[in-house]
């Protein structure tokens, strides 16, 4: 399963039914998990370890050295789940110690072409990235985040879950949880009403983001006077207390 124009040190460990195409090279420091596929002229290096069944296309890079003035050379890794598709020219760079030394991918993610996660990043579960989608360095995404194509996050934000950015969206506050941002310079638009819908969401739970959407971001309350009245509204619904914790642990400022 492995072309013989392929090069991988003996160092790397490689599952069972894993493949491996024409001209790519395995580091060293590499594992590859059982059903991974492998395509033609991907480079995977560093410390980086890749779990099951797992889909990488043709060019992809993984596992270089992160694009971070400050890195010294450290250990550092990059982990990925399961499940993913990892399209061509994808870019995933290793973690730094300021970081806490990792980057992470998590499993059932649709990477498409061009997109780039660069170092200390957490990336959840079932998200989607179009193309040429761009995380800077130490950026959160929750579960089920889409990010369309040429849309970007400033370094240290956080995309909560089921969270949509539209195309050609730059981010450089942390956006809650349900909530679709679109225009140029990020500013929220709603819910994303139609995601929720697609993954199970009943009108009820719907009906409820949506108040707290209109709690968070219509009627001009401060951010402390919204918290307040989410407050109230959280003990009726877990996605409401969901968004607060979000808000809660926000250290840079929220998108309003």
């Amino acid at each position: 399963m492995i072309h013989p124009t392929a090069i991988v040190d003996p160092g790397a460990k490689i599952g069972s039914g894993v493949s491996i195409g024409a001209y790519s090279v395995i580091g060293p420091g590499v594992e590859i998990g059982d059903g991974t596929s492998i395509g033609p002229h991907v480079v995977i290096e560093g410390t980086t370890r890749i779990g099951r069944d797992n889909r990488i296309f043709q060019f992809a890079s993984l596992g270089a050295i992160p694009q971070d003035k400050k890195f010294g050379g450290e250990d550092s890794e990059l982990v990925i789940g399961d499940r993913n598709l990892i399209r061509e020219f994808v870019t995933l760079n290793r973690g730094t110690r300021e970081g806490g030394g990792a980057t992470r991918i998590g499993n059932d993610n649709w990477i498409m072409a061009y997109a780039h996660v660069a170092h200390d990043c957490n990336v959840g579960n079932h998200t989607v990235f179009s193309n040429n989608a761009t995380l800077a360095g130490h950026v959160t995404i929750g579960d089920y985040v889409i990010l369309s194509g040429f849309s970007g996050v400033h370094q240290f934000c956080r995309i909560g879950a089921h969270a949509f950015i539209g195309m050609g969206c730059l981010v450089n506050g942390d956006v809650p949880p349900f909530v679709m941002m679109a225009a140029e310079y990020g500013r929220p638009r709603g819910i994303n009403a139609e995601g929720l819908k697609r993954r199970g969401f009943d009108a009820a739970r719907i009906a409820a983001i949506k108040r707290a959407y209109r709690t968070l971001y219509l009627g001009n309350r401060t951010l402390a006077d919204a918290r307040a009245e989410l407050s109230a509204m959280a003990a009726e619904s877990e996605d409401i207390a969901a968004m607060l914790d979000f808000i809660a642990g926000s250290e840079r400022a929220l998108v309003r």
